[in-house]
């Protein structure tokens, strides 16, 4: 079967989230069928990135990104349009001819559009299957229904009404979509109420590739592992360091605290001010830099999909300590698998018991990684996934389909 993969992220090397996700899926189908990616790029891809590649793409196409800039002129006319500005603003004429020559110059049995950002590229097209994959409106829910100032307010009602305007508008020009959790599955099905085809897709882990072990751990050393220019990401550092972090420093004044993750752009001075805490900007490997941490704090408040972070700590052996929001979507047991921190100083009890008990750590780590083992290895979600696919190249998906987690 030929399958024709549209992303907006170049998925090498697979460095977040999104990236991880796309790069095993395509691994994935490519054990049974050929593949051809079309994507979006920052900048022009390496040899070195195109060759890792070569064993899951038949071909490799890109076109350069534009990112959205709300005060570009297409931007500020979107106020005026009812699809939302982003979608505006970014569309590429390009990609869209790109896409159009690569399905003139062979067959595709499917067409996959990975994200909101490729749905509009694949929706009009005619003659072949799609898979609207991994759709994510938690995000942007969370901002409307969070915001209090009254303009702000106003202009986040207006995008969410775009939004839900424009995937009621979308999706039903595709024969099925994806989404990595439950809760995501559920917003979306009141969104689009008379569309049934939406199946679960959790996000994984390569559990070959993280594996317990890679580094010692250091006594009293916490990790957060995630970029600052994610903005939920920024939100929940800074929370921990104000809020919860000097409640540990309270009573384990030896803590320390690694911040992995791109800095570019970054107000590190808005962040309290910690000698504690060590930035440690983008890490090319950062397996043996969670390996060596006990304790992997993850204090998100905002934000939708499934958390990557967790599992990799977790394939990992290094103990979690996380929100509510930071476990969201995943199906992992409080107290066995992680501790959960639903206040800070819930959060900083719970981080100072495992500094301070070995066998907590143990116990964690081995459950953790048991977990994972079974629930959460790409191998087992991409055959999954795969086979999804053929359902739906062979008509046979009108119905959400059951995932054996």
């Amino acid at each position: 079967m030929n399958i024709l993969f549209l992303s907006r992220w170049f998925p090498y090397p697979p460095d977040n989230g999104s990236r991880i996700r796309i790069f095993n899926l395509l691994k994935s189908l490519s054990r049974r069928h050929s593949v051809s990616l079309l994507s979006f790029v920052e900048q022009p891809p390496s040899p070195v990135q195109l060759q890792a590649l070569q064993p899951y793409c038949k071909t490799v196409e890109t076109v350069p990104y534009h990112p959205f800039q709300p005060g570009r002129a297409r931007a500020l006319l979107g106020y005026l349009s009812p699809q939302p500005r982003s979608v505006l603003d970014t569309f590429s004429p390009e990609l869209q001819q790109k896409l159009h020559r690569m399905l003139n110059a062979r067959p595709f049995d499917v067409v996959i559009a990975s994200q909101i950002d490729m749905a509009l590229y694949a929706a009009p097209l005619t003659g072949v299957r799609k898979i609207f994959e991994e759709i994510e409106l938690t995000t942007l829910h969370e901002k409307f229904t969070r915001q209090t100032h009254p303009l702000k307010k106003w202009r986040s009602r207006l995008t969410w009404w775009k939004l839900t305007r424009y995937v009621n508008q979308l999706l039903p020009q595709f024969d099925a979509c994806t989404v990595v959790s439950a809760p995501e599955q559920a917003r979306l099905q009141t969104i689009v109420p008379g569309y049934s085809a939406i199946t679960v897709v959790p996000n994984g882990v390569d559990t070959r590739h993280h594996i317990p072990g890679l580094a010692q751990p250091q006594p009293d050393t916490l990790i957060y592992s995630g970029a600052l220019t994610y903005n939920a990401n920024f939100d929940a550092v800074d929370y921990f360091l104000r809020r919860i972090f000097p409640l540990i420093l309270a009573e384990r004044p030896t803590a320390r605290l690694f911040v992995t993750g791109k800095l570019n752009g970054v107000p590190l001075d808005r962040l309290p001010k910690n000698k504690a805490v060590t930035f440690t900007g983008y890490l090319d490997d950062i397996r043996p830099k969670i390996a060596a941490s006990w304790v992997n704090v993850v204090p998100l408040r905002l934000g939708g999909g499934t958390r990557l972070k967790v599992l990799e700590s977790l394939a990992l052996g290094t103990p979690v300590v996380a929100t509510p929001k930071g476990a969201e979507g995943l199906d992992l047991a409080p107290g066995r698998d992680w501790l959960p921190g639903r206040t800070p100083a819930e959060f900083a009890a719970a981080v100072l018991r495992l500094l301070a008990d070995p066998q907590l750590r143990a116990s964690l780590s081995r459950a953790g990684r048991q977990t994972v083992e079974q629930k959460y290895g790409w191998d087992s979600i991409g055959e999954q996934f795969t086979a999804f696919v053929e359902q739906v190249a062979a008509g046979r998906v009108k119905e959400a389909m059951s995932w054996n987690g």
